[in-house]
């Protein structure tokens, strides 16, 4: 009969990465801007979902909290999508549009 007790130095998969959440902050220099937001995958590019703060300096933030993984997304600048300068890279969306690219770990 097996025991149901743990064993030190195990590790239990509870906490495998594809489950973790991380905060990750978004950063656009829009300082003419009036409204920015971003939209990605991780909310079903929707432009009222993540609006984000403009700061003292101009730029703009926001902090969203994604799990593991590759995350497609764009800044919706004054309503037009806009890539991100400082993206891991380009990737396409469900329409061909050009999107940025970032990996989460």
């Amino acid at each position: 009969m097996h025991s149901s007790r743990s064993f030190p130095g195990v590790a239990s998969n509870r906490y495998s990465a594809k489950k973790m959440i991380k905060p990750v902050n978004f950063f656009c220099h829009a300082p003419s801007a009036v409204a920015v937001a971003v939209a990605g995958d991780f909310n079903d590019w929707d432009p009222k979902s993540h609006p984000m703060r403009q700061g003292p300096d101009g730029a703009w933030h926001a902090q969203v909290a994604l799990h593991h993984g590759h995350h497609r997304y764009v800044f919706l600048i004054d309503g037009v999508p806009s890539l991100d300068p400082r993206a891991q890279g380009v990737s396409r969306n469900e329409r061909n549009e050009r999107v940025s690219l970032m990996a989460v770990s």
